[in-house]
């Protein structure tokens, strides 16, 4: 720990105490704790669909390893009880498009060529209209995780939670400004939201170890570090849980 009367090393900034409301609470996080006022705060479920997150889904068919999603997935859970015991709004995404591919963009659009299960269908017919596209299994959200009546469900065609969506107009009429965010890929969906977030003049806060990442464990890693030292804030699943005892 640096003394305080010491001055920081390189890239390491100098301790401050952000603006709180009387009923905050302390969550523990990094680069510094945040006051985390319920009434002002909304936890975002990225993408925890059959396709990202379960064993013969898009991810999993398109090689990436989601071994680690069943410990995310449990984790997330006891995340969204707590926020829901807590009062926090909680807000799920569900990446995709239509059967016809509409929403996709078609060939003058980058996403057309980027997306590995749009390139996936393309190459492997027997897929096409089977990966993250509406109204199958692959869109549907994990049931462990299924979002009750209360909840808010957003469909989203790009990785940014808000690009072509209502999210910013309902953050804004409930008067929330921090958003807890978990879910999947770290180093895509999760961080494209994230900075989308800090651009319109959010508190973005990532729960780490309710992440998981697309590609190898330095993609999450450096997530984490760009969200520590650039777009906000990070904690963990037990520190977040703790406030309940606060």
């Amino acid at each position: 720990m640096t003394p305080s009367n010491a001055k920081p090393r390189a890239g390491e900034a100098a301790a401050q105490i952000l603006p709180q409301r009387a009923d905050a609470l302390r969550l523990a996080a990094q680069p510094e704790d945040f006051p985390l006022s319920a009434a002002e705060t909304a936890l975002i479920v990225v993408d925890m669909q059959n396709g990202y997150a379960s064993k013969g889904g898009y991810l999993d068919l398109a090689g990436f390893d989601v071994a680690g999603a069943a410990g995310v997935i449990d984790r997330i859970a006891k995340i969204i009880a707590v926020a829901r015991a807590l009062g926090i709004k909680v807000i799920y995404f569900q990446n995709g498009w239509d059967a016809a591919k509409q929403e996709a963009g078609g060939e003058e659009s980058p996403n057309w060529w980027k997306s590995n299960a749009l390139k996936l269908m393309r190459s492997r017919p027997e897929y096409d209209g089977k990966l993250i596209t509406k109204g199958t299994w692959d869109y549907e959200i994990v049931p462990q995780l299924a979002p009750q009546r209360s909840d808010i469900v957003i469909q989203k065609p790009r990785y940014s939670g808000f690009y072509g969506t209502q999210l910013d107009a309902m953050l804004r009429v409930r008067r929330i400004r921090n958003l807890l965010v978990v879910g999947v890929a770290t180093n895509v969906c999760v961080e494209s939201t994230i900075r989308d977030a800090f651009f319109l003049e959010y508190f973005p806060i990532l729960i780490e170890d309710a992440a998981w990442q697309a590609g190898s464990r330095e993609m999450h890693d450096a997530t984490i570090y760009n969200v520590k030292m650039f777009f906000g804030w990070v904690t963990t699943t037990s520190q977040f849980c703790a406030l309940t005892n606060r």
